[in-house]
């Protein structure tokens, strides 16, 4: 059975996207610990990080590392924090999320934001990625 990340990625489920390769995909965590929680995914399903091959593991971060760029200029923030746990999907998943204060890393405070305002932010970190 195919993880919900598997169907974002085969455009069965919606999602806010921030960015996409040819192997990766980034969009907006449904229910975020703080506004441009994002979530950084290989398209090729692997349950565990680790269980990634050495190049797909280099690229997913290579490919985080262009979003949070982008989302650092989309969100105005001090810092994107980083967070790999993994527990709740069975699809590898790296957490991006915008830091004024290391309170906003709180996952156990998620917030529920209007889907407006998460399509704006979307479409904000969607263009600073393509400006890179």
């Amino acid at each position: 059975m195919a993880s919900i990340f598997s169907k974002i990625v085969a455009g069965e489920m919606p999602s806010y996207k921030c960015a996409e390769s040819e192997h990766y995909y980034a969009f907006l965590d449904i229910n975020p610990v703080n506004a441009g929680h994002t979530l950084v995914i290989p398209k090729h399903e692997v349950n565990y990080l680790f269980d990634l091959d050495n190049d797909e593991y280099v690229g997913l971060w290579q490919f985080a590392k262009k979003v949070a760029q982008a989302l650092k200029a989309a969100v105005p923030c001090k810092r994107i924090g980083v967070a790999v746990l993994g527990l709740e999907v069975p699809h590898c998943h790296i957490h991006l999320v915008p830091l004024n204060a290391e309170s906003d890393m709180d996952f156990h405070n998620k917030k529920q934001l209007p889907a407006q305002q998460m399509q704006e932010i979307a479409d904000r970190v969607y263009a600073e990625f393509q400006k890179l």
